[in-house]
């Protein structure tokens, strides 16, 4: 394992990466699609999967590529992280977020930070983001338990579809979701939305950590009781 300092960094830059294309694509899509708004999610989904499938391949062995607190969380429950690490982790993932909105509004000219005015409120959004967190978590504990090779475009697919079926476009990401309130642009929300927000990707990502424990439960656990065996037999 990297040592910690080193799997921050990497989240930070990852997180920063990611932001600054869901923005930055936010931006470009706004500007060329005429005020075609499917246009313009279009572009702004294109990008954000792709850039989630790449950076995921680029820091998944350095830090996990978590880039979400939610899935940090989810990853000390199960074990994959130690508590004493979530909040250096969560910290570096909400900074770099915010770092990311930075550049993105920096290489389109723009007002270092600007607070959204866009309008992201009330139940339908609320439990979009429910769904959206909960199958984000699904997909990654799905697949890391039984396919890991597949996780970074599953993630990546996962996320370019949920942009057209939840009703929020599937933020999913309480790091993506603040840095996005400092970004007056296509793909900002108001900082009033924020807590609602962030509260319904925890249940959601809360939600199926829970649901895959019975799913597909954890085989760190009994792979090191078959190595053991497989060692003690060895010995006889």
């Amino acid at each position: 394992m990297k040592p910690l300092e080193t799997r921050v960094a990497s989240e930070f830059l990852g997180t920063t990466f990611l932001v600054a294309a869901v923005v930055g694509s936010g931006i470009m899509g706004e500007r060329l699609a005429g005020g075609n708004v499917a246009i313009a999610l279009l572009a702004n989904t294109i990008a954000t999967g792709s850039a989630l499938v790449v950076l995921i391949l680029t820091f998944g062995a350095i830090s996990g590529a978590h880039f979400n607190p939610v899935v940090t969380l989810a990853d000390a429950l199960e074990g994959g992280i130690p508590w004493a690490e979530t909040l250096p982790y969560i910290l570096a993932q909400i900074f770099g977020g915010i770092g990311g909105a930075i550049v993105a509004h920096l290489m389109f000219g723009l007002p270092v930070i600007s607070l959204a005015l866009h309008a992201r409120t009330g139940p339908p959004q609320w439990f979009s983001e429910f769904v959206a967190t909960f199958g984000l978590l699904s997909v990654v504990w799905g697949c890391s338990r039984t396919r890991s090779s597949a996780v970074p475009f599953a993630v990546g697919a996962y996320i370019t579809a949920a942009y057209w079926f939840t009703a929020s476009t599937s933020f999913a990401n309480p790091a993506v979701t603040i840095a996005r309130c400092l970004s007056n642009t296509f793909a900002g929300i108001r900082p009033v939305d924020v807590p609602w927000f962030v509260f319904a990707q925890l249940l959601g990502g809360l939600a199926a950590t829970a649901v895959f424990r019975w799913l597909a439960p954890n085989l760190r656990g009994q792979a090191k009781d078959i190595l053991l065996a497989h060692d003690s037999e060895q010995t006889h």
